[in-house]
């Protein structure tokens, strides 16, 4: 015999024991259906700096939803989770520790002692993330837990890293990159964000050589000015065609620099006059390679002023702006100053304003891998869901240029590339060489920059599988089936993974891509520190369960959009998981232990509400079936909700309560029966979103032997149609939905009973309302059902319509009948309403003429029912005016 539920459940005695108790079973395994078909997702590892955010709660409750559908639907299912290293947030970190800790730099101990105290660190935190998922009730295979600088990943970063180079596409040369002086390293395109700031034009006077003139140019950065080589005018420009090869005087620095045409100057802004810095701005440094224009770079990698500055050298970038306007003004070259709204380059991390240079740099040619990356998603071979997403990964590739991937730090994967101390000659290889290919020397010194962060989680989907071995994961698990992630590292990220895939793998990474939005707070702002609007998902698990937090993010959840968090939702989702509680306690408490034994009779004696529930539970299978596989997580779990809550603990339970009460030994059965398989089918269609109370309560179902987490996910089955218990059914609800109505507009209360009479000329309708008193009793405080004919219609009667069937109950002296009069009233008026809706959309040509023949038949059905409706209505008004 079960032990008996708890009267309230408590997730706090069963979150953490019941997941400690999957992971011993191994459960998480994709081995726990081994001949299954594989589905694979790939966690987006998180950094190891961060903890758990909403963003990481309703990413990796989307991922562990559908691995544990399909888990329970037999595939192999693999959630296969990791961490990131974080190169630039890590290396901030440690550096930040080791300061406060120790007073000193990383140059102060050496890369050595620093990456010791950076890999105790990162062994430290990483854990802490993976912990809070667990907390979540994350259903991945820790067996198989990777990290970006694990010994397998960092032997997968090297391999395609010298795959690259020997294909070409890897190349080291000196181009214009973003810089942060913060975090004195380079960075990608990626990791700059782009911010408005109000800032100033300065308009600067160049004298013309040897002239009395000069020309204007305006800019946005006047220290710049320092490094320029060039001015720029527009070779159609009819004001300065006859100046394209003289030069100008630049001032401060007092050199001639010369004045070239380009078609890159835009003739209508400002003077059409534009200075060239090659070495600080990405557009002068292709105008500089078209006219062999020198590169100045006058910028140290701390953003303050290097030799070729001049006189400013040594100074800061701001400070160095302002000594500049200074001596512009004094020398009477500072022709206006006017405010200017633009965009403002920052730093991904530290949010510093970034510096553009050119540097010496490690790149990936894109051209040749963005092409096929491109054809993958045109093709359909990869999915965008939704599909809208596709604009932001084609106009990112088709305008992409080389990836800038050295990064000047110490913690990451260093670059395998080495240096002969003797005769410079360079080597890339897998391994540090022993000797110099070239001169035979053993004095060998690695590059010292490390590989942008991106490089390795490009390389996630295959390299956390055991590539470049051909394991046998490997073998089953790639591609991968889904990848879930936010919109907004779908260039960070996700087309870096496809391109890196199709290089190295020959095919896409994964099927489908699930776009997920943000969780933005109640205003629908994104949730932030400096607003101080974040939200631990910690401290709402420990609140309200892992299971509430979870089942609030799918309800409000549709592929791409943002959802704002409310926390009256996840008061919402408490109810209703407590709602599932009470109901399965009152099942249980009437179900006998041997229920499932007694099957065959309980099928034989099925009444009309148990082919009802029994139905509409096999339809909300089929829906929620269709909705997961086109991953409407959001619409599947909202209906099953609706189902359970009030069809089945509001309507079902309700409705044979009675039955279970009551003496009639195979009607009880057959009750017992049917709640059990019901319920049963809500734990398990619950069970991806509400995994912990769902596998609480299924411990406590009689005949149940195996855990609901490996259970077996429900399909359509034909043995539960039933349509036309389906419409008794609701027949029967429509009617008692009709009295209570009311009798809470007349204020009856539910202990006065009342006799219910009623018309109708569909003898079926009459006959099943008389078998039903009992649901009526129950339901309704009707005392008693009987047929009558119109004249018998008394005045002290209040009434309603349910398809064909007039109802009317006698009130006796309770009856308001200038209250009733009103009601009809009110009734009217809606009815009305709606008559003159279907009326106006019928006498449309526009709409009977183009909308499909069942759309039109379906209008002129609910005209003709509208209509008949408003007939009965009338009636009883004219009774009750005279």
């Amino acid at each position: 015999m079960k032990k008996e539920m708890s009267k309230t459940y408590n997730p706090k005695d069963v979150e953490d024991k019941t997941y400690a108790y999957w992971h011993e079973k191994g459960y998480f395994k994709p081995e726990v259906n081994p001949n299954g078909k594989p589905f694979t997702i790939v966690m987006p590892p998180p950094n190891i700096t961060g903890q758990l955010h909403m963003g990481h709660a309703f990413d990796g409750t989307l991922q562990d939803v559908l691995t544990r559908y399909k888990r329970m639907d037999g595939y192999a299912a693999l959630w296969l989770p990791g961490t990131d290293h974080a190169s630039i947030a890590t290396e901030v970190k440690v550096v930040d520790k080791l300061r406060e800790e120790e007073g000193k730099t990383k140059q102060d101990i050496g890369r050595e002692a620093y990456m010791e105290r950076a890999w105790d660190w990162a062994l430290t935190y990483k854990t802490r993330i993976t912990d809070q998922l667990k907390k979540l009730g994350a259903s991945c295979d820790w067996s198989r837990e990777r990290f970006t600088m694990d010994e397998g990943c960092s032997q997968a970063v090297n391999e395609a890293f010298v795959n690259l180079y020997e294909k070409g596409l890897i190349y080291k040369g000196s181009r214009i990159i973003n810089w942060c002086p913060t975090c004195k390293t380079a960075l990608s395109e990626a990791e700059v964000e782009y911010a408005e700031q109000q800032g100033n034009l300065w308009h600067i006077r160049y004298p013309l050589t040897n002239q009395d003139d000069y020309l204007v140019v305006a800019t946005t950065r006047p220290e710049t000015m320092l490094g320029d080589s060039g001015v720029a005018v527009h070779p159609e420009d009819v004001r300065y065609q006859h100046l394209i090869g003289k030069t100008v005087m630049l001032p401060l620095l007092n050199k001639e620099i010369i004045i070239v045409g380009d078609d890159y100057v835009d003739m209508s802004f400002g003077t059409g006059v534009v200075k060239m810095t090659p070495a600080h701005d990405p557009n002068d440094y292709e105008v500089g390679l078209r006219h062999n224009l020198e590169q100045i770079r006058v910028f140290n990698d701390d953003g303050t002023m290097n030799e070729l500055a001049g006189k400013y050298a040594g100074m800061d970038r701001y400070e160095c702006r302002k000594a500049v306007i200074k001596d512009l003004k004094d020398l009477g070259l500072l022709e206006k100053i006017e405010d200017h709204q633009h965009n403002v380059g920052e730093c991904y991390r530290c949010s510093t304003t970034i510096e553009t240079m050119t540097s010496e740099q490690w790149f990936v040619k894109m051209e040749s891998l963005a092409e096929p990356a491109l054809a993958a998603v045109r093709n359909h071979d990869t999915d965008f869901i939704p599909d809208r997403f596709n604009k932001i990964y084609y106009n990112w590739l088709e305008n992409i240029k080389d990836w800038c991937i050295s990064r000047q730090l110490w913690w990451g994967h260093r670059i395998p590339a080495y240096y002969c101390d003797d005769c410079g000659e360079m080597i890339v290889a897998k391994e540090a060489p022993e000797r110099c290919s070239k001169c035979g020397s053993s004095h060998i010194t690695q590059d010292e920059d490390v590989l942008d962060t991106w490089f390795s989680s490009g390389l996630w989907p295959f390299s956390t599988l055991g590539w470049p071995e051909n394991t046998a994961d490997l073998e089953k698990f790639y591609p991968t089936t889904v990848l879930v992630t936010g919109y907004d590292i779908i260039f960070f990220w996700v087309a870096r993974m496809i391109f890196m895939g199709l290089f190295e793998m020959g095919e896409t990474p994964f099927k489908d891509v699930y776009i997920h939005g943000l969780v933005r707070d109640s205003q629908g702002r994104k949730m932030s520190k400096s607003l101080g609007n974040g939200i631990d998902p910690l401290e709402l698990i420990e609140t309200y369960s892992a299971d509430a937090l979870r089942f609030t993010i799918i309800t409000g959840n549709s592929a791409g959009n943002d959802i704002r968090w409310q926390d009256e939702k996840v008061e919402s989702s408490r109810n209703f998981l407590n709602k599932i509680w009470n109901a399965a306690r009152f099942v249980l408490m009437n179900l006998d232990d041997d229920i499932m034994e007694k099957k065959e009779t309980a099928v034989a004696n099925l009444e009309n509400t148990d082919k009802w529930i029994l139905s509409r539970m096999n339809t909300i299978v089929q829906e929620v079936n269709h909705n997961m596989s086109k991953y409407e997580l959001g619409i599947a779990a909202s209906k099953i909700y609706d189902f359970a809550w009030n069809e089945y603990c509001d309507w079902y339970i309700e409705l044979v309560k009675p039955r279970l009460y009551g003496d009639d030994e195979q009607t009880k059965v057959s009750a017992q029966y049917t709640l059990r398989v019901v319920l049963d089918t809500i734990l398990r269609l619950l069970h991806p979103f509400t995994p912990f109370i769902t596998e609480e309560i299924n411990h406590y179902l009689p005949g149940t032997t195996g855990d609901i987490m490996v259970a077996a996910w429900p399909h359509f089955n034909d043995a539960f149609v039933f349509p036309d218990d389906e419409k008794q059914v609701e027949f029967l609800m429509g009617a008692i939905r009709s009295i209570r109505n009311i009798r809470a507009e007349m204020d009856v209360p539910n202990s006065k009973k009342t006799q219910l009479f009623m018309i109708s000329t569909n003898q079926d309708h009459l006959s099943l309302m008389s078998t039903s008193l009992h649901y009526f009793q129950k339901l309704a405080s009707v005392s008693n059902i009987q047929s009558i004919n119109k004249d018998e219609i008394k005045e002290n009667y209040v009434s309603a319509v349910v398809d064909d069937l007039e109802i009317y109950i006698d009130l006796d002296e309770l009856v308001d009948k200038e209250k009733e009069i009103a009601r009809l009233e009110t009734e009217k008026k809606k009815l009305q309403q709606e008559i003159d809706r279907v009326s106006q959309k019928l006498s449309n040509k526009g709409f009977t003429d183009k909308a499909p023949e069942k759309v039109v038949a379906l209008e002129r059905e609910k005209q003709l029912k509208y209509q008949e409706t408003m007939e009965k209505v009338l009636e009883r008004l004219d009774y009750f005016s005279k």
